[in-house]
């Protein structure tokens, strides 16, 4: 076959992603694509011969000519062999650089025909000088790089041609398609020779350049110190790339520098800059001394905020996101008051602005304590942080852990302090009542340091082991429970009480904040539902059990569920909510005195009870029956309460002559007292009077007062003692449609604390003897008090039930 045959006819084309053969170019390829394999067969059947060229960009599978580079290579397919899978593994040898003429599909594969660009040969004596180099530039190269093996070295010594030994260079040097194809696109053998050189000189220039490096190093530095040759070499190299890259030691410092801490802290932290540069990078221990300068670096040691002290916005905040508490809002802007004196004209006397009284907000849950903390940073315009104390036992989450520990990490407080990015945020410790303690510590003794201004203006985290002044920070803490505060930290914080809010008060948070905020959160348009405040009363009642919002809130987002179903379905495009509507929508009633509880009883009392949530009526039940004095208490009733109990019998047996029982009915009868909603544990000694009127209506058979609740501690002499929680047992009796309440003498200072509308509507009975309740609360042998439609009471058959949450009752 002559040239002009050769060339002239069509060949099967074999286009390639990133892959460029040179001409004597043996290489191997595993075939897949079913066009590609079309082409080795077609070639492998005629004379062995087939064109290929590279993609342009390798992410197309089907290409067209102007996809494919024009210049390829016609090789000779040396062997052919079909894998399991399906494709074929080809042994290709490249024979000669040609340019793709014409593109065609005719068949299964394209087939081009194409034109050969054969090398121009050149004997001069510029020629023979370059390939010398060239060979002396490529052993250079290979003994410094070791890129080029033996047996290729043997064969570039033994090659004279220009061409061919600048396609034997590229081949084993250059890896990057878009360069290869370069090289194959230049004609010229001598040019394809020199651009090789110049990119071989480089590198070489850069070798040389390294070893001058090293050879600098090692003259500063003793051999035996591996390590300390290595960090150097590494600066040098920064040195001599003009600190291109950045230098991470050097930027390190700057920061240190730039944060203009004290000199001790600035010099602790530039100590630690130095350990990590002696470190090898990819240490572990390296690791640790750069996330410590992390943390050290992100605190923020001088970054303050301005106080906004104006008591007009201060109130105006308040007002806009809470609705009620005065008491608490005036407490509030009290405390603003006295910082904005404090930090404007300083006494010796006075604490100073960073020292104000650390605020605990205590009462039971949904009723503010997280959002009043919200409200004032955003009244004072400083960051607010909320930290959850929920459930922490580990003291380390207060102190932090320290860098000897795998995994160690700062305590919450120097994370709260990185998430402000001031050094005087306010920091809301929520729930610190419910923390607890192990074997790794008590973290309310960390907190001791931390709420104490004498002491946190050097608080240092076992993390950080640094001092950092905490006095900036305005602390608040929430509290369901006073009680499992320790002492010394409750004597750190000025309790604030919120008590629970009024049904009057629940109906105007509903239709200011929780209504509104329910309506936006499920698509709704204002006037899509209609609430009357007679319903939203009557979900108060009927539907929650609680001294917060938070159960209403639910209750509201179910209704507007329901609605939000019926407007997508297209029945309605506006709901008025009405009562049978209502019951549709939250089902039958769940609490509520509009049911009716009976009458008078013999033998029961309604009692009142405290708890974390609130207030809750607790009906007390006596049953007599024959036997021999045997006292049973059930219901959950706490070592307290059963003390109680015991108590009030043994009054009622020391007044029996004056109660007009029987002197020895304890030899005769068995008494059960028993508690209702047993399920729920109860404690404390308020029930006293409560246990032993109902008592003495058992052993009298006089009925006790249908429309009365009481509470009061209850001596061996009949004395009544005062109680706690007042405020919450109040309102618990209202919700409860009760409006007649007997209590002691000496709690009569409290009624202040609760609201007005509540004391007009109640009927308060101050008792200091178990003679004056009596007198309040039986009914004489045989009278029958009638019920009015307002009062109701509680029975055995029928009782209110304690809300789920009501764990602890203290009555």
């Amino acid at each position: 076959m002559n040239r002009y045959d050769l060339y002239s006819r069509r060949y099967p084309l074999l286009s390639l992603k990133n892959v460029v053969i040179f001409p004597r170019n043996v290489v191997t390829l595993q075939i897949g694509r079913t066009r590609s394999i079309g082409a080795i067969e077609e070639a492998w059947m005629r004379d062995r011969r087939i064109v290929v060229t590279a993609h342009r960009t390798a992410d197309i599978d089907e290409p067209h000519l102007e996809d494919l580079y024009t210049i390829g290579t016609i090789a000779e397919v040396l062997q052919a062999e079909r894998q399991a899978n399906g494709n074929i593994q080809v042994v290709l040898e490249g024979v000669s650089r040609v340019q793709l003429a014409s593109f065609e599909l005719g068949r299964p594969f394209f087939s081009v025909q194409v034109e050969e660009l054969p090398d121009t040969h050149s004997a001069t004596p510029d020629a023979r000088a370059m390939v010398t180099h060239a060979k002396k530039i490529a052993e250079q190269h290979a003994e410094l790089k070791g890129k080029l093996a033996g047996e290729v070295m043997d064969i570039l010594r033994a090659t004279e041609d220009a061409g061919q030994l600048a396609d034997l260079l590229a081949t084993q040097l250059i890896t990057e398609i878009p360069e290869r194809q370069a090289l194959l696109e230049q004609i010229d053998p001598l040019a394809r020779l020199e651009t090789l050189l110049v990119g071989m000189s480089s590198e070489l220039d850069v070798l040389a350049l390294e070893q001058r490096i090293k050879e600098r190093v090692r003259e500063q530095i003793d051999k035996n110190q591996r390590e300390y040759y290595l960090r150097e070499q590494l600066k040098a190299i920064h040195d001599e790339l003009g600190g291109e890259g950045g230098n991470e030691i050097e930027t390190l410092r700057e920061k240190v520098r730039a944060k203009h801490l004290p000199d001790d802290l600035e010099e602790r932290l530039l100590k630690e800059v130095t350990r990590l540069e002696r470190m090898p990078a990819v240490s572990a221990e390296a690791t640790v001394v750069r996330n410590y300068l992390d943390w050290a670096l992100a605190l923020p040691w001088n970054e303050q905020s301005e106080d906004v002290l104006d008591l007009d916005v201060a109130e105006r905040v308040l007002d806009d996101d809470h609705y009620g508490l005065e008491q608490v809002k005036e407490r509030i802007i009290e405390f603003l008051a006295v910082r904005k004196l404090t930090s404007e004209r300083p006494s010796s006397l006075a604490p100073a602005a960073g020292h104000a009284t650390i605020l605990c907000f205590h009462g039971p849950p949904g009723v503010g304590k997280t959002s009043l903390g919200r409200s004032i940073a955003e009244a004072m315009g400083r960051k607010f942080v909320r930290v959850s104390l929920g459930g922490v036992r580990d003291e380390a989450e207060i102190r932090g852990h320290r860098r000897t520990y795998i995994g160690a990490f700062p305590g919450r407080l120097v994370q709260a302090l990185k998430t402000a990015g001031t050094k005087n945020p306010v920091i809301l410790l929520d729930e610190i009542d419910k923390l607890s303690s192990d074997q790794r510590g008590d973290p309310s003794s960390a907190l001791l340091e931390v709420l104490d201004p004498e002491q946190n203006r050097n608080f240092v985290d076992h993390y950080l082991d640094l001092p950092f002044d905490l006095s900036p920070v305005l602390f608040i803490c929430t509290a369901n429970q006073l009680g499992p505060i320790p002492a010394p930290l409750r004597d750190r914080m000025e309790i604030v009480d919120i008590g629970g809010y009024t049904e009057d008060e629940k109906i105007e948070i509903a239709k200011r904040y929780l209504l509104p905020k329910q309506l936006e959160a499920h698509g709704l348009e204002p006037d899509q539902l209609e609430v009357s405040d007679k319903l939203l009363a009557t979900v108060i009642r009927n539907y929650t059990g609680e001294a917060g919002v938070r159960g209403l809130e639910r209750q509201i987002a179910t209704i507007c569920r329901k609605v939000a179903r019926e407007v997508v379905k297209g029945k309605v495009g506006r709901v008025r909510l009405t009562p049978p509507r209502l019951e549709e929508f939250l089902g039958p009633s769940r609490y509520g005195f509009e049911q009716n509880l009976g009458g008078t009883q013999v033998g029961v009392a309604i009692g009142l009870g405290a708890t974390s949530i609130g207030g809750v009526i607790i009906p007390v039940e006596v049953a007599t029956m024959p036997g021999r004095g045997a006292l049973i208490i059930t219901g959950q009733a706490g070592d307290v309460m059963q003390e109680s109990a015991r108590a009030a019998l043994s009054y009622a047996r020391s007044r029996a002559e004056l109660l007009q029982i029987d002197a020895n009915f304890q030899e005769k009868l068995d008494l059960h007292i028993h508690l209702p909603e047993g399920a729920q544990p109860k404690d404390g000694p308020s029930a006293g009077i409560t246990m032993a009127t109902a008592l003495i209506s058992a052993l009298t058979k006089r009925e006790v007062r249908h429309d009365v609740a009481m509470t009061g501690e209850i001596t061996l002499r009949g004395r009544v003692l005062p109680i706690g929680g007042l405020k919450e047992k109040t309102l618990a009796a209202h919700r409860a449609g009760i409006r007649r309440l007997v209590a002691p003498a000496e709690n009569r200072r409290d009624l202040v604390l609760i609201p007005k509308n509540i004391q007009k509507e109640m009927q308060f009975f101050w008792v200091e003897n178990m003679d004056d309740v009596i007198a309040q609360v039986l009914l004489p042998e045989g009278e029958v008090e009638p019920a009015s439609e307002l009062d109701r009471v509680l029975t055995a058959e029928n009782t209110l039930p304690l809300p789920e949450a009501a764990r602890e009752a203290n009555l």
